[in-house]
C-alpha cells in the first residue's frame, strides 16, 4: 500500500474534549513519518503535537503577518 504524500484537515477535532484531542494528536504522530499533515486548528492539544506551527495575525487592519514556530527547536533550548 502506498501512502498519500500529504493530508489537509480543517478543524476536524473541534467537537472533541481535551482527552480525545490529545489522542487525535498522538494518532497523527503515528503516521507523520509517511505523510505530511496540514491541520487547521484552534486547539492547544493539537498544536502541541505538531512539529511546526504557522499562524496568521493581523496587528493593524488589513495587514496580515505570518508567524512560524518550530517546536523541536524550542525543546532543545
Amino acid at each position: 500500500v502506498k501512502t498519500i504524500p500529504f493530508v489537509i484537515l480543517d478543524e476536524v477535532e473541534a467537537a472533541l474534549d481535551e482527552a480525545n484531542v490529545k489522542r487525535f494528536g498522538d494518532y497523527l504522530n503515528r503516521f507523520d513519518k509517511d505523510s505530511q499533515f496540514i491541520v487547521v486548528t484552534h486547539r492547544k492539544g493539537t498544536m502541541s503535537a505538531a512539529d511546526s506551527i504557522y499562524g496568521v495575525t493581523m496587528q493593524e487592519s488589513g495587514v496580515s503577518k505570518i508567524v512560524s514556530v518550530k517546536l523541536k527547536d524550542l525543546e532543545r533550548m
